[in-house]
C-alpha cells in the first residue's frame, strides 16, 4: 500500500490523530483535522506552541491516522513532518498555502477568507505536511 491508495480516504475523512514523540520518548497523541495535499498528509495547527508542534520541531517523525466517522475504516501515514510557518515562509505564500491546506482538510470554502487569513496571522498558524514513508490501514 502506498499513499496514492489512501488519498481518496484522506480526501473524504477529515477526522484524525497525530502521534508524536515527547522528549522522554513517550508517545503524544492529539486530534487534528487532516487531509491530503500534494502527496502529503496535511493539517494546520493554530497553536504553534502546542505540544505536538514542539515535539515535531525536536523530532519530525510522526504518524497521522485518519478515521471514518463510524470507526469502520482508517488509514495511517508514518513519515517526517515539515513545518511551514510565517517565520520560514513569505507572508503571501503562506496565505495562499494556508487556504489550499484548509480546502484540502475541510473540503469546503471558508465563509470569510479575509477573516481566516487574519486569524491565521494572529494565531501564528503552522502547516504540517507529513511525507509518507509507510502507509497502511483498512480503507473501504
Amino acid at each position: 500500500m502506498d499513499f496514492n491508495d489512501v488519498v481518496p480516504f484522506f480526501e473524504t475523512h477529515k477526522r484524525g490523530v497525530i502521534a508524536t514523540r515527547r522528549s522522554n520518548g513517550a508517545t503524544h497523541s492529539s486530534i487534528v483535522v487532516c487531509g491530503a495535499y500534494e502527496g502529503n498528509a496535511a493539517f494546520v495547527s493554530v497553536y504553534p506552541r502546542s505540544q505536538k508542534i514542539r515535539n515535531l520541531r525536536r523530532d519530525p517523525n510522526c504518524t497521522v491516522l485518519a478515521v471514518r466517522d463510524d470507526w469502520r475504516g482508517w488509514a495511517s501515514v508514518e513519515g517526517q513532518a515539515t513545518l511551514i510557518d510565517y517565520h520560514n515562509t513569505d507572508a503571501e505564500e503562506m496565505r495562499v498555502l494556508l487556504r489550499k491546506v484548509y480546502m484540502a482538510c475541510s473540503h469546503t470554502e471558508h465563509p470569510d477568507w479575509e477573516e481566516y487569513d487574519q486569524a491565521m496571522i494572529d494565531q501564528d498558524a503552522v502547516i504540517v505536511l507529513v511525507k509518507p514513508e509507510r502507509v497502511y490501514g483498512l480503507v473501504r
